[in-house]
């Protein structure tokens, strides 16, 4: 297969050498360097994150940040949280309010990239940094974690032509999409058009309203109702969320073998939908290591210092060039490595895995 596989104990090296490189100072002080702005434990970090649907945000980024914001403090320093709930407007109070609490940095995973560019100018004529995670926020960032966002489209659509094989031009595919207000949305949808465009028939493509499986499911009745049932040969599905509703039509609609569908995230629903055979694959992506770097980002920039020992590159977004950068690699996750990838990493348990809905297939993929 041409998808990438197995990890092992990667996530935790690079970590482990981040966090060093962090504890050491960074490299390097910005603005006035002085001692006790490198010195202070005390900070308060701002974390805003989107929403609660995608399990991984309260789950996983919350508590990692949390984490290792106190690691890199003496457990002196503090995270103070807010949910935006898929709320923009709500996001943008969000950010004054946590200027209103002089927090010595900010996290944001924007609802909106566009609309929280306002509220990002504000924290910064406030002299707080802001960190963008996982979704580049505009506005005067000072720097950017995600994954690498074309590659995950890119893994997702090769894996899914690998599943075609010769079937690929039998019939149409199905390309569902991430919202039109995520910029990632966009990289992923740019990644996997670069793998499919000339060789499978895309006969329906959406931007899915908020990433939601309802709207998701609304949208692949109308494909359905468009190119029949049995003229789906594979579904391109940006994340595992939107996949679960997509496979609710299908079978709503009466089909009983399901096309391959792909996903993102390796929700635990999802990667039990792997081993029952609804959902060929998910990308995994390693919040293990992503968040902490968003922590080790907001508590440099809090203590002016450099961040050259923990991003590795640059990124432009519309209304700034030249973003310090950590881009994280994903993987594909598929059937046959679910053990050396979700399980190896401690993501899940087989335990968690394989309730009792799913022991039989458990069994049957090797799993038990």
């Amino acid at each position: 297969m041409s998808t990438r596989t197995g990890r092992g104990a990667m996530t935790v090296g690079v970590v482990a050498m981040a966090v060093t490189l962090a504890a050491c100072g960074g490299g390097s002080k910005s603005g006035d360097g002085s001692d006790g702005a490198a010195k202070k434990k005390d900070l308060k970090i701002g974390l805003l994150l989107p929403e609660k649907q995608a399990a991984r945000y309260e789950k996983s980024d919350k508590p990692l940040i949390e984490k290792m914001v106190g690691e890199l403090t003496s457990r002196k320093g503090q995270v103070v949280y807010a949910n935006a709930e898929q709320d923009a407007a709500r996001q943008n109070q969000q950010v004054d309010d946590m200027i209103a609490k002089k927090v010595d940095a900010l996290i944001i995973d924007a609802v909106d990239s566009k609309a929280i560019g306002g509220a990002v100018q504000r924290a910064k004529t406030a002299g707080i940094p802001v960190v963008a995670f996982d979704r580049l926020a505009e506005g005067p960032v000072d720097a950017y974690v995600s994954f690498d966002n074309e590659d995950v489209g890119h893994v997702q659509a090769r894996a899914l032509l690998d599943n075609l094989g010769e079937k690929a031009k039998d019939g149409q595919i199905v390309m569902m999409n991430g919202a039109r207000t995520d910029p990632n949305a966009a990289q992923f949808k740019k990644g996997a058009h670069a793998e499919l465009d000339g060789k499978v028939n895309v006969g329906k493509e959406y931007d899915t309203k908020e990433w939601k499986p309802e709207n998701a499911a609304a949208n692949m009745r109308t494909a359905i109702s468009a190119l029949g049932k049995n003229k789906i040969v594979g579904v391109y599905s940006a994340n595992d969320g939107m996949a679960g509703g997509i496979i609710e039509a299908l079978k709503a609609a009466g089909v009983s073998k399901l096309p391959p569908i792909t996903g993102q995230d390796t929700e635990l629903a999802g990667v039990q939908r792997i081993v029952a055979g609804e959902q060929y694959m998910s990308v995994y992506k390693s919040y293990a290591e992503e968040s902490p770097i968003a922590a080790q980002m907001a508590v440099a920039l809090a203590k002016g210092q450099s961040l050259i020992s923990i991003a590795n590159s640059k990124t432009n977004s519309p209304t700034k060039s030249d973003i310090p950068t950590a881009l994280v690699p994903v993987v594909a996750v598929i059937k046959e490595n679910i053990r050396s990838t979700v399980v190896s990493d401690g993501l899940y348990t087989i335990d968690e895995i394989c309730t009792a809905k799913y022991k039989a297939a458990c069994k049957s993929a090797g799993l038990m």
